[in-house]
């Protein structure tokens, strides 16, 4: 079964900086999209950034330049470094992959950004 557990959340000071992590198991990790989106309170999800399996990466226009993609097909990783964030950055974040039509979400990591 596909299983995603996030790491790495917590709380920082604006300006400051985070890295989070995925690990992927039940899939052959280095084939998958992965993703990581956001949620905060009384919001919809939201996607935040994607990284292929052609290490192609895209992200949301709010993040774009902040914060990198990135995965380890060795360690079935994948990770988001998140720099100079600021307080529209809190938020739970939850690492996704799709599998035959069927989205996988971890538990989420609480992020954090005091202002």
């Amino acid at each position: 079964q596909v299983r995603l557990v996030e790491s790495g959340g917590g709380l920082v000071e604006a300006g400051g900086s985070l890295r989070l992590s995925c690990a992927a198991s039940g899939i052959n990790f280095k084939l998958y999209a992965m993703a990581w989106y956001r949620q905060s309170p009384g919001k919809q999800r939201d996607v935040v950034a994607t990284i292929d399996a052609n290490q192609s990466s895209d992200y949301a226009d709010a993040v774009k330049g902040r914060f990198t993609i990135s995965r380890d097909n060795v360690w079935n990783r994948v990770y988001l470094q998140m720099n100079n964030l600021n307080s529209e950055d809190t938020a739970v974040y939850y690492c996704n992959t799709r599998s035959r039509g069927r989205d996988f979400w971890g538990q989420g990591t609480q992020v954090t950004v005091s202002s």
